[in-house]
């Protein structure tokens, strides 16, 4: 019913930033941008952060957008000039003992998604950078970074009013700074119902959880915000943004998909989730020129796609089965009783058949401990495990409290043995 599926929604690549759970190291992507992309009607397609990956990126194809969010900072080898870069070793001491969760380098990541970037510069496909993703915009045409903010550009500032805190752990999400937009900017257009400055100059507060930024922007961008101490918030390619063309290149340093007020997912202001609309907007116009360029060549007669309303309707329901699914993982089980079965089948039969990886591929990546999408038997694995637990329980609940002892060391003894095994099993892999 839906192997048609993979010429309707667009495909959007993200790279998973790596951390390290249980002595593990675990790949994710946060939630806020997986919703947004997939409220707007495309499906993220989350390519691991897994050495050897980089050599692999064609195997995703076809690629209608990519959104690059979050990271460790960039390898400065990527954009110094091998002259004075303005940071002594004493201060590179100091940046990384005061940002120790973002100063370590990921090489591997760094190259994912450099790789990435020039992609999309090179095919125009849409692309939209935060915070990291803004600055991996920037190297990748030639920019340059400040490799501390503080270091090189506040502690310069004569003008006291004129500092700007871009980094607050004590206030992390809460905390926000002003940055004056510029007129006649994608930005200003999103924007343009709120505050006007003293200068006459658009005017919003934005968050920040960067100690990075761009030091001089690569030419072919344009800025379209500027924190007080000049540094650049956002900016954007004006020869390629026209989303309804499918045109987008843009890189924002704020996270405005987190721009929310207090323990509530309302936004700070209505234009917040603009960028991902817009962005979504020119994946699916970019998808569009794909499909009639692919149908035009292969079959000269065929009239290029366009969804009728029997396509739309699957579109849609595909669309809900994400936000159900999206729902079920946030929730838990207790909304397994008011989930229909058939309401998860669409988007699992759209995976299934939108599949990323060749077989072989995807056990490579398996190899190298990536996770491959298969959501066709979650449903009845979650069943099977729900009624092997409700066992467990039943059995442990007529054991005394020794047996429970027993059993509590037993299992923790074979854990460890199983994690030892396990080890040396992925080590004989290389």
């Amino acid at each position: 019913m839906y192997s048609d599926l993979s010429v309707i929604l667009p495909r959007v690549l993200i790279v998973s930033r790596r951390t390290v759970r249980k002595n593990k190291f675990v790949d994710f992507v946060g939630e806020y941008h997986l919703d947004l992309i997939i409220r707007y009607g495309a499906v993220p397609v989350i390519v691991p952060r897994v050495n050897g990956v980089h050599m692999l990126l064609e195997s995703f194809e076809p690629i209608h957008g990519v959104l690059l969010c979050e990271g460790e900072d960039i390898d400065p080898s990527l954009y110094q000039s091998g002259g004075d870069d303005g940071v002594s070793k004493e201060e590179l001491e100091e940046i990384r003992r005061l940002h120790v969760s973002d100063t370590t380098i990921d090489k591997e990541k760094d190259s994912i998604e450099l790789r990435l970037a020039k992609l999309c510069l090179e095919r125009n496909i849409p692309y939209l950078g935060i915070c990291r993703g803004s600055q991996v915009l920037n190297v990748a045409c030639g920019g340059i970074l400040y490799q501390d903010i503080e270091t090189e550009l506040s502690k310069n500032s004569k003008i006291d009013e004129n500092k700007v805190q871009h980094m607050n752990y004590d206030d992390y999400d809460g905390h926000r700074h002003e940055v004056e937009v510029v007129d006649d900017t994608p930005l200003h257009h999103w924007f343009k119902e709120e505050h006007i400055n003293e200068r006459g100059k658009l005017e919003i507060r934005v968050n920040s959880y960067h100690h990075q930024g761009v030091k001089r922007l690569a030419p072919r961008f344009l800025p379209m915000a500027f924190a007080r101490d000049g540094l650049i918030e956002a900016f954007y390619d004006p020869d390629a943004y026209n989303p309804d063309q499918g045109k987008f290149i843009m890189g924002l340093q704020f996270h405005p998909e987190r721009m929310r007020m207090p323990d509530s997912d309302q936004f700070d202001y209505p234009g917040c989730p603009s960028a991902y609309k817009e962005f979504v907007k020119a994946a699916v116009a970019y998808q569009k020129k794909l499909n009639s360029l692919s149908s035009s060549s292969s079959v000269p007669s065929q009239l290029p796609l366009k969804l009728d309303s029997a396509v739309e309707i699957k579109r849609d329901r595909i669309v809900r089965s994400f936000s159900i699914a999206r729902h079920l993982y946030t929730t838990g089980r207790s909304m397994m009783h008011s989930i229909k079965e058939s309401e998860l089948e669409a988007g699992a039969e759209f995976l299934e058949s939108n599949a990323a990886l060749s077989l072989q591929q995807q056990n490579r990546l398996k190899q190298m401990g990536a996770t491959v999408r298969n959501s066709g038997s979650y449903i009845e694995r979650l069943k099977l495990n729900e009624g092997r637990e409700k066992l467990a329980r039943n059995a442990m609940a007529k054991m005394s409290i020794e047996q429970l002892s027993d059993l509590m060391a037993f299992y923790h003894m074979m854990g460890q043995i199983c994690s030892e095994v396990l080890e040396k099993k992925l080590n004989g892999m290389h």
